[in-house]
């Protein structure tokens, strides 16, 4: 089991930005895929971004261009840059870790879960 700590929510205005950050305790970090979900009040848990080991991003069709995944090895960190952020993405965005791909390229979760940092976005 490996443990995931999230940070860098918080409170921001419309078109304001975040940059999360989600550490992992393992010393294969560099083999792991990556991902961050989010999940809003009365809504269901959503894929936002993955990367994978060779460190390409994929995104939700409602965060492209908006929003930028990346990983630092050395740190054991994935990190997400979030940008004109909008109401619409308050959320619990939560860090997931050793996911896998289909032969499709969708990410599945892994069973490594953070406990989740809250954005919330408003004037």
């Amino acid at each position: 089991q490996v443990h995931l700590v999230e940070s860098g929510g918080g409170l921001v205005q419309p078109g304001g930005s975040l940059t999360l950050s989600c550490v992992a305790s393992t010393t294969v970090f560099d083999i792991f895929a990556m991902a961050w979900y989010r999940q809003a009040p009365g809504k269901e848990r959503e894929l936002v971004a993955d990367i994978g080991t060779g460190g390409r991003g994929n995104y939700a069709d409602f965060v492209k261009g908006r929003f930028t995944i990346s990983r630092d090895n050395a740190r054991n960190t994935v990190n997400l840059q979030m940008n004109d952020l909008n109401p619409e993405d308050t959320a619990v965005y939560r860090c997931n870790g050793d996911g896998h791909y289909s032969g499709r390229g969708t990410y599945y979760p892994g069973g490594n879960w953070g406990q989740g940092t809250q954005v919330t976005v408003s004037s």
